[in-house]
C-alpha cells in the first residue's frame, strides 16, 4: 500500500500552489503577446493565405517567457537562437528527406542536438522543426526564408515584448547574471547572495545535480542565501513585530511642509517619518530618499541644478511650500502586532526598505527599523549556547 500512495503523489502536480494573480499575470502576458506579435509585426511578412504569419510552436515559447521568465530556457538566447536554428533545420530536413516520419523524426533529433551544442535549448524549436518538417507545401514556397519569418521574427518580437511586460509588471527578465551590479549598482554581490561561494562552485552545483537547464546560477545563489536566511531566523524564537518595534515615533502629519520633514531628520538622527492622520490612521511614510527624489525630479523638470532645486524645496517663504503627503510612500510593505520578524528578515537583508510599519486596523501601533532588528538578532545569538 505504501508504494502504490507513493506512486498516486507521484502522479499528482509537482509544481507548488501559485497565487492567482502570478496566473493572470502570465496568462495576460502571453495573450497580449501573442495579439501584438500575431496582428501588428508577422502578417505583413509572409503569405497570409499559407497560415504561417503565427504558428503553433510561438504558444509554447510564451508559456516559458510570461509564466517562467527566469528559466535558462526561456532566456533570449535560448529562445531566438533555439527557434531559428531548429527552422533552419526543419526546412533542410524537409528538402532531402522524402519519407514523412523519417523526415519529422530526424528534424526533431538533429534540432536537438543542435540546440545543445549552441547552448540554446528551447522546448518549443522542438516543434518549430517539427512543423517545418510537416509542411513540405509552404516549405517549398519559402524555402529557408521561414527561418527568418515567421520564426526569427516572430521570437524576437515575442522576446522584446515579455522584456516590456516583466518591466510594467514588477519582474525581472532576462535573468540576472551572477556578476551583474546589485541593486544600488555597486559590482557587490546583492546581501543575500554573499554566500562565499563562486560562481564556478555554483555552476558545478546546478551541473551535478542535472538542474542548469532549470535554473540560473544567480538564481540558485539567492535560493540559498534565503534558505540561510530562513535558517537563521529560527533562531529568533516566535519575536514579533510586536516585540522589538519602536513604539515611541516622530510622526508628521499630510500638511506637514517639506522643510519641517527635514529638520526633523536632521534634529532626530532618524531614517523614516510615518505620516499619519486624525487618531494615529496611518497615511504613509517618508524616507531621506524621498527628499532626494522630489528634488531630483524638480531639477530635470524646471532645468536647473540639484543644488537649487533642495533649496526650493525647502524654502519656507514660498506661497504654497511642498507638503509631506507629495513625498510620502503609500506602497511599501506593512506589518501586524503579530508579523514574525523571519518574516521582515528578507525585507531588510535585500535592502528593499528601510523600515516596516506597524498596524493594527489602519491605526499605527510602532515601526520596525533595521536596527531593531540588528538589536533583536543580538540579543537572540546572545542567548544561543556556545559550542565547547
Amino acid at each position: 500500500m505504501h508504494n502504490v500512495a507513493r506512486l498516486i503523489r507521484g502522479l499528482g502536480p509537482a509544481l507548488p500552489v501559485a497565487h492567482p494573480a502570478e496566473a493572470l499575470r502570465a496568462g495576460i502576458g502571453a495573450c497580449v503577446g501573442l495579439a501584438v506579435v500575431g496582428l501588428f509585426i508577422l502578417s505583413p511578412l509572409v503569405d497570409f493565405r499559407l497560415g504561417l504569419y503565427l504558428i503553433a510552436p510561438f504558444g509554447a515559447s510564451a508559456v516559458l517567457l510570461f509564466a517562467v521568465p527566469n528559466a535558462p530556457l526561456a532566456q533570449p538566447w535560448s529562445a531566438v537562437v533555439g527557434n531559428t536554428v531548429a527552422a533552419l533545420i526543419g526546412v533542410g530536413v524537409c528538402m532531402t528527406v522524402p519519407d514523412p516520419a523519417l523526415r519529422i523524426a530526424l528534424a526533431v533529433g538533429l534540432a536537438i542536438a543542435a540546440m545543445i551544442l549552441c547552448r540554446a535549448v528551447h522546448p518549443p524549436a522542438g516543434a518549430v522543426a517539427m512543423t517545418a518538417a510537416m509542411s513540405p507545401d509552404a516549405v517549398a514556397h519559402l524555402g529557408f526564408w521561414f527561418a527568418l519569418a515567421p520564426v526569427a521574427v516572430g521570437t524576437v518580437a515575442l522576446v522584446v515584448l515579455a522584456m516590456i511586460y516583466a518591466r510594467l509588471t514588477g519582474r525581472r527578465y532576462p535573468f540576472r547574471h551572477f556578476d551583474e551590479r546589485n541593486a544600488v549598482g555597486t559590482s557587490d554581490p546583492a546581501p543575500m547572495q554573499r554566500l562565499g561561494l563562486s560562481e564556478e562552485e555554483l555552476t558545478d552545483l546546478l551541473d551535478r545535480y542535472r538542474q542548469s537547464f532549470n535554473m540560473g546560477v544567480e538564481d540558485l545563489a539567492r535560493l540559498i542565501g534565503a534558505a540561510e536566511l530562513q535558517a537563521a531566523s529560527h533562531r529568533t524564537g516566535p519575536l514579533t513585530a510586536a516585540d522589538v518595534m519602536s513604539r515611541d515615533l516622530i510622526t508628521v502629519t499630510a500638511e506637514t511642509p517639506v522643510a519641517q520633514v527635514a529638520d526633523l531628520f536632521r534634529r532626530h538622527k532618524c531614517t523614516s517619518l510615518p505620516v499619519v492622520g486624525p487618531e494615529d490612521r496611518f497615511l504613509g511614510v517618508i524616507f531621506q530618499m524621498h527628499l532626494i527624489e522630489r528634488a531630483r525630479d524638480d531639477a530635470l523638470r524646471l532645468n536647473r541644478g540639484f543644488g537649487a532645486s533642495m533649496a526650493r524645496m525647502l524654502d519656507r517663504s514660498r506661497d504654497r511650500p511642498p507638503q509631506a503627503h507629495e513625498i510620502m510612500g503609500v506602497a511599501g510593505p506593512r506589518a501586524t502586532p503579530t508579523t514574525p520578524i523571519a518574516a521582515l528578515l528578507p525585507l531588510m537583508a535585500e535592502g528593499a526598505v528601510d523600515a516596516v510599519p506597524v498596524l493594527a486596523r489602519g491605526r499605527l501601533l510602532g515601526i520596525v527599523t533595521r536596527t531593531d532588528l540588528i538589536a533583536a538578532l543580538a540579543k537572540a545569538s546572545l542567548q544561543q549556547p556556545v559550542a565547547g
